[in-house]
């Protein structure tokens, strides 16, 4: 790596990122949309997923939204057919109710992750070998990145 640009500031890679990241989050959210899924939908069932049986409360917390208005998107989305209730999360609380993906769910979101593999697919194959090595090297320092605690 040249030595100018281990010393980068941060305030000038974050100008430079920030568009960058925000234009590629938009283009994966509008493939999404061509699978059927809003961008809330599919973030959503891939919380689900990601955390099998659980509750509206963690789903609310997980993605940082009320748990009235996460009880709301539960209930659209299983009136959708994507996920269904999976019985009782804790043994005890009536209460809370254990959600799962539905087959339709699981499908719905496997149709949004090959949509969206393909677009970036086609857009990698478009670049040089060294443009792919540097955007290899990149993903473990974006992963770190995002997984940081606030």
């Amino acid at each position: 790596m040249p030595k100018q640009a281990r010393h980068v500031p941060p305030a000038q890679l974050a100008d430079r990122l920030r568009p960058l990241l925000l234009q590629l989050s938009r283009q994966l959210r509008r493939e999404a949309q061509k699978s059927g899924l809003s961008p809330i939908d599919s973030q959503i069932l891939m919380a689900i997923r990601q955390n099998p049986g659980a509750g509206v409360s963690e789903l609310a917390q997980i993605e940082q939204m009320s748990r009235p208005t996460m009880s709301v998107h539960v209930k659209r989305l299983e009136a959708s057919g994507w996920i269904e209730r999976a019985g009782n999360g804790h043994a005890g609380d009536k209460r809370r109710v254990a959600l799962a993906l539905s087959d339709a769910g699981s499908q719905a979101l496997a149709a949004v992750r090959r949509s969206r593999t393909d677009w970036l697919v086609n857009r990698l194959t478009l670049l040089t070998p060294d443009e792919i090595a540097a955007l290899n090297a990149a993903v473990a320092p974006l992963d770190r990145l995002v997984r940081l605690n606030p």
